[in-house]
């Protein structure tokens, strides 16, 4: 990583900084060899490459969910972004499919599962998105029935990372023990299990494992129940709240590419008899880039802190991180795409990789928008 001033803030422990050092160190070595070219294939090579180099056992805890450190996450999603955002998206994506196995799992499945996803030899997806139901997870209306072998899933999930290449999916579906997401229970699915397939592909600007999961008939063991009916809501939300200001951190680390990118452009482009950082312009755009840049990297870190050190719930913080450095990102791509000219829209540009792949951080995991009511309600919430 160029700048690594921010690891001096107090958010950090030595434990942290040594981490981040090593980790970009690895990246820089190791991650050019992973083209992209096969984005399944890439995908499983980057999950068992972070597995066997010890990465992933910051993103999968050894045993609950306790011993999940948040600011070991956002470090990883910032560093392994900057480098390549498909190694980012294959970490992440290790954490949020067996973060509601550590949190709500029988001690039996988080000993088998969370081992081999840290050892990178299972791959784990979260299904909570349905064609009707994104931001309203209330609205989820695929079903789980009893039955004496279990239980009996039928309904379809959408948007799902990792779909089609996963071992398995972390599942919500209702139960109906109540109305809305009070009806709703977590299970674990095995991808082999019958009843479950791969309805259809899904293609995106920046090219990454997604699917239509259709489940009929799909019998689950009891044991499969991640905590107990009902408390499906509680454990998706759980799970976004560790996984949030992580997905801000990933949007810092594209930004803090596009940021490098663009003043060796500016700093290396000829022109006017000197170079297009002369340019007052130029010096003031890249001054917002820089400004947007730290300002993103302090809410994350600051939700990261206040979730590890404070133990506090942070789900006004984890929004705040998540809204604002998600937009901040896209500016600065936007901005760096600018500072090419013709050149960053250019197919195989880093800055045009780069643009499309920080526009789909503003969507997943709460749109924007969906950030902002959360942060209202909070705000509200907390009024005398």
């Amino acid at each position: 990583m160029t700048d690594r001033s921010f690891l001096d803030w107090p958010f950090f422990e030595d434990r942290h900084r040594q981490f981040a050092q090593e980790l970009d160190a690895w990246a820089a070595a190791e991650l050019p060899r992973f083209d992209g070219g096969d984005g399944d294939g890439t995908c499983r090579s980057l999950v068992r490459a972070l597995g066997e180099a010890g990465w992933l056992r910051a993103a999968v805890p050894e045993g609950d969910a306790a011993a999940i450190d948040m600011r070991m996450i956002c470090l990883a999603r910032d560093v392994l972004a900057r480098h390549a955002a498909l190694a980012d998206f294959a970490f992440a994506m290790q954490g949020l499919g067996t973060a509601s196995v550590a949190l709500a799992g029988t001690p039996a499945l988080r000993a088998r599962v969370l081992a081999e996803a840290r050892r990178g030899e299972r791959i784990a997806a979260f299904a909570l998105s349905e064609p009707d139901a994104g931001s309203d997870v209330a609205a989820i209306s695929t079903t789980a029935v009893r039955v004496p072998e279990g239980w009996r899933i039928d309904g379809e999930k959408t948007w799902i990372s990792n779909g089609g290449i996963a071992t398995h999916y972390v599942v919500f579906a209702r139960t109906g023990e109540g109305a809305g997401s009070r009806g709703l229970s977590a299970f674990f699915v095995e991808a082999a299990t019958p009843g479950l397939r791969v309805a259809a592909r899904i293609e995106t600007i920046a090219p990454h494992p997604l699917a239509l999961l259709r489940f009929e008939n799909c019998v689950v063991p009891q044991g499969h129940l991640l905590g107990t009916p009902g408390e499906g809501f509680k454990v998706a939300m759980a799970t976004l709240d560790i996984f949030r200001p992580s997905v801000g951190a990933a949007a810092v680390g594209l930004a803090r590419r596009a940021l490098e990118e663009g003043l060796a452009r500016a700093e290396g482009r000829h022109m006017f008899g000197g170079v297009l950082a002369d340019q007052q312009l130029t010096q003031a755009r890249l001054a917002d880039m820089a400004t947007d840049v730290d300002a993103a990297a302090l809410l994350v870190y600051r939700a990261a802190w206040m979730r590890d050190v404070l133990r506090r719930r942070i789900t006004k913080e984890a929004a705040m991180a998540k809204l604002h450095a998600t937009e901040a990102a896209q500016r600065v791509v936007d901005a760096a795409v600018q500072l090419f000219g013709g050149l960053g829209v250019a197919s195989g540009m880093t800055v045009e990789a780069l643009y499309r792949e920080v526009r789909a951080l503003r969507i997943y995991e709460g749109a924007s928008e969906v950030q902002k009511l959360v942060i209202a309600r909070q705000m509200r919430s907390a009024q005398p």
